[in-house]
């Protein structure tokens, strides 16, 4: 193997195409090189990578003719790799969202492993067809490069049956109706910096809040997920930008009874229009809200911080108790108001934010007399791909065969 190995890492959604590289360094140490994503897909395409230290490597437009999917995204970005920036990966890492009752761990794709994944897609509208949509590429175009697949399911799967079941008969939990959770890479990035971070709260009861477009919470004591806010697809739990969270089932009879609305449409209309897009009238965007005046704004993020905070009370009744409360994702990374507001409902459990912390965004954002410390951490989801992608790989003597004869 030699110093400039890397590994390819993408993220793909409807609009938008996010890649990252990793080198293998020595003792198989992963370093980030540069991250890049293609935006604007089918209207406005745009190409921007940076180094590892946030120097702009390009900058370059395209036709929307000429980039109009998820896969000539991933085709042009592909192009300036090999052809400009000389990166050939050994191996592609994919987030995809949803694993279903098959897959509780990540997996060296193939033709079949696709062919159940897509099985999936009604489960996971918004991301699996996106998420898919490069592994097709890649089968297509570069079949002998090896692709790992990396589920926002899988660190969930370890829930015990009372926090798994629906209260449906039991015949729909053996066919896949069960609580997944979703959010797991971030989740799993968040335990896996906690030893380092906060050693003396990284065994016990932890409360993480991946807030951000898609937001949800989980329960995680001695590493490892009890209970999430979200279940069978991405519209369960708390509100997000566009999608309602937790809803009572009758309102769906409603929409479809009442208002003669077909199952598409109300999938469109749950994923699409309500959160805080269908609250506010304005924006589904937090930093937009948070930037107007208007009562409608006001509302729907207390609204938000009053969803959140109920779900961390639940979360607690799940760990019996909590030590700890971890902010990430984008909301949760930079929103002072919202860290502050869930802080201020949750003072019934100890939890004592620091003002002047949480203003400047510090790692801890609790008083010292906090009997809950609160802490801010940014996720990296791409580096729990990589380093899920490189650690199947390496336990594949016959990959690594091949390998080292062509090296």
């Amino acid at each position: 193997m030699t110093a400039m190995d890397t590994i390819l890492v993408t993220n793909s959604g409807s609009s938008s195409v996010k890649f990252q590289i990793f080198e293998i360094g020595s003792g198989n140490i992963l370093k980030r090189q540069m991250k890049g994503t293609v935006d604007g897909i089918g209207s406005h395409p745009r190409l921007q990578v940076a180094a590892h230290d946030g120097s702009l490597l390009v900058d370059r437009h395209y036709s929307g003719e000429a980039v109009g999917d998820v896969a000539t995204a991933l085709a042009a970005a592909g192009t300036w790799l090999r052809e400009e920036a000389k990166i050939h990966p050994v191996a592609v890492g994919h987030r995809v969202v949803h694993g279903g009752p098959d897959y509780d761990g990540p997996v060296r794709v193939d033709a079949e492993v696709l062919a159940r994944l897509e099985r999936y897609v009604p489960l996971a509208p918004l991301h699996q067809p996106y998420n898919l949509a490069p592994i097709r590429s890649v089968l297509s175009r570069f079949p002998d490069i090896p692709q790992v697949v990396c589920f926002d399911t899988a660190f969930h799967r370890n829930h015990g049956p009372l926090a798994d079941y629906f209260a449906i008969p039991t015949h729909f939990h053996a066919e896949g109706v069960r609580r997944y959770g979703f959010h797991g890479l971030s989740y799993e990035y968040i335990a896996s910096v906690l030893p380092t971070v906060a050693p003396d709260i990284a065994r016990k009861r932890v409360i993480a809040a991946h807030l951000g477009n898609g937001a949800s919470m989980c329960a995680i004591k001695d590493g490892r997920s009890v209970e999430s806010s979200l279940g069978f697809t991405a519209l369960d739990g708390l509100v997000m930008g566009t999608r309602c969270g937790q809803i009572d089932p009758g309102v769906v009879l409603y929409l479809m009874s009442e208002k003669g609305m077909s199952a598409d449409e109300v999938q469109t209309f749950l994923y699409h229009e309500c959160g805080l897009k269908g609250l506010s009238g304005i924006s589904n965007d937090m930093r937009e809200l948070e930037e107007s005046d208007d009562s409608r704004a006001v509302f729907a993020i207390d609204y938000f911080i009053y969803r959140a905070s109920l779900y961390a009370g639940m979360l607690a009744a799940a760990l019996h108790g909590v030590d700890a409360l971890v902010f990430t994702a984008g909301i949760g990374e930079h929103s002072a108001r919202v860290r502050a507001g869930i802080a201020e409902n949750l003072g019934w459990l100890g939890v004592a934010l620091d003002t002047a912390a949480n203003a400047r965004h510090a790692q801890r954002i609790s008083r010292p007399d906090s009997r809950v410390t609160v802490y801010v951490i940014p996720t990296d989801e791409e580096l729990m791909i990589a380093r899920h992608t490189w650690a199947l790989l390496s336990r594949d003597t016959a990959w690594r065969s091949e390998r080292e004869r062509a090296i």
